[in-house]
């Protein structure tokens, strides 16, 4: 591995004195930076859904574009749990940044073709270093901000994509001042290339590599599997984290299978949105514009309120409100399903978006909480994998099949039925917390 890619090294400890000032400089900076690489990350993977239309009038099919589109599922699957693991061993500031350049960089080859097999191909590697965004941030997260308090950062860190997916909204309602419908990648692609060096600026890999303590420390918060902040400090190999904390974690099985009903909702609703209101309900693009930004933007409150909620009510339980959320979520896209007023509709949208995400942000949560936070990436990687893998992919390919097969009925019957499997498996989760405390009970 290139040496600026290795976990930064410890450096001398600053005078006392100076390490609260310095301790919230730091975190403020390093929360910025990846709040703005994540979003930046976003905005070059959500942006196909826009495209979709204009792929239609070049002469591409569905079933084309949802098999160009499922690419990025597969891969990123597959890749944010790759990437996982090599960035629990790796240095957060230059790996948050090499992927999000990376994915600029493939987006401006993206609308410069007419092949499917090569839009395939680069929407598989775009994917891939997609893979490098959520795992890294993951780690800066459990080395920056403690147990107690991270539901809360982590939720407001959460809805980075969701601006993210506002902003792309907003920019389609601007499309007529574009010259080239190729806007949609390029713009998206410069401002992730130029972001990768902003995060390089700001971000740092923990605490130490800055003179400061660990933040068990600093915080006196100290979780049931870091009792021994020396072992928790530790660096471990890629084996070693595999499979002594992620495979052989019971729980970690259960919400990520979790997780593929959640994903599946969650893209199944919003990657079809402008097809659906068009085809369907005859909104325009600046309407279906309108609704898809009222779905990202109704999650910024939705997940602020549910990570509160999580540390301060449910004190570090995540399943339960995970549960509430998704039979909320089940009663909206009924209202969606069956909706032909416009202001029911966005309304409907505004409430999926505002409660789907909270399952998505505490899944993730959950995981880097079952484990040793130098396993953090790899943890959120294995149910990302799931989410993507299975949620995304069937998203995209299963629930495009069976709209086919019967209907647009057919396809919401199929995204309750995924409310009501989430729930079933989250509710198995019921009281868990932290993998540590509950053999320690036991």
């Amino acid at each position: 591995m290139l040496d600026f890619l290795k976990p930064a090294k410890p450096i001398e400890r600053l005078p006392e004195e100076k390490i609260p000032s310095v301790y919230k400089r730091y975190r403020l900076q390093v929360f910025i930076s990846i709040y703005l690489g994540y979003l930046l990350y976003y905005l070059v993977r959500i942006n196909f859904v826009f495209a979709k239309d204009y792929l239609f009038a070049l002469g591409f099919t569905k079933t084309q574009v949802g098999f160009v589109a499922s690419a990025l599922g597969l891969s990123y699957g597959v890749s944010k749990f790759v990437m996982g693991n090599v960035s629990d061993r790796s240095n957060a500031r230059y790996f948050l940044a090499i992927g999000l350049i990376l994915s600029g960089v493939v987006n401006l080859f993206l609308p410069n073709t007419s092949s499917v097999a090569v839009m395939f191909v680069l929407m598989l590697l775009n994917g891939w270093v997609q893979g490098m965004g959520w795992p890294p941030c993951a780690r800066i997260m459990t080395h920056w901000f403690s147990d107690r308090e991270r539901g809360v950062k982590m939720a407001i860190w959460n809805t980075s994509h969701n601006f993210g997916g506002g902003i792309i909204a907003g920019v389609m309602m601007l499309g007529a001042f574009f010259p080239s419908w190729k806007f949609i990648f390029y713009l998206p692609a410069f401002l992730a290339i130029a972001g990768g060096f902003v995060c390089i600026l700001l971000t740092r890999d923990t605490p130490q590599s800055v003179g400061l303590p660990p933040i068990e420390e600093f915080k006196n918060d100290y979780p049931e599997s870091q009792k021994d902040l020396q072992d928790a400090e530790a660096e471990m190999s890629g084996k070693e984290i595999l499979f002594k904390y992620v495979l052989n974690n019971k729980f970690l099985w259960i919400i990520s299978i979790a997780n593929i009903f959640v994903y599946l909702v969650r893209y199944g609703v919003i990657n079809w949105v402008p097809t659906y209101l068009k085809e369907v309900r005859g909104f325009s693009v600046n309407d279906s514009s309108i609704a898809f930004a009222l779905f990202e933007y109704a999650a910024i409150p939705g997940t602020l309120i549910i990570g509160w909620l999580s540390d301060h009510v449910f004190h570090g339980r995540r399943a339960p409100l995970g549960v509430f959320c998704m039979i909320g979520v089940s009663i909206a896209t009924a209202v969606y399903w069956k909706s032909t007023s416009t202001l029911a509709i966005n309304c409907a949208l505004a409430s999926i978006g505002a409660l789907i995400y909270g399952p998505v942000m505490l899944i993730g949560l959950c995981a880097i909480d079952l484990v040793p936070k130098k396993a953090a990436g790899t943890a959120s990687g294995f149910t990302g994998l799931f989410g993507y893998m299975g949620g995304q992919v069937l998203a995209e390919v299963a629930l495009g099949w069976v709209v086919d097969k019967f209907s647009w009925d057919g396809g919401f019957i199929m995204l309750i039925l995924c409310c009501i499997l989430s729930v079933l498996f989250l509710t198995s989760t019921w009281n868990i917390h932290n993998i540590e405390e509950e053999k320690s009970a036991a």
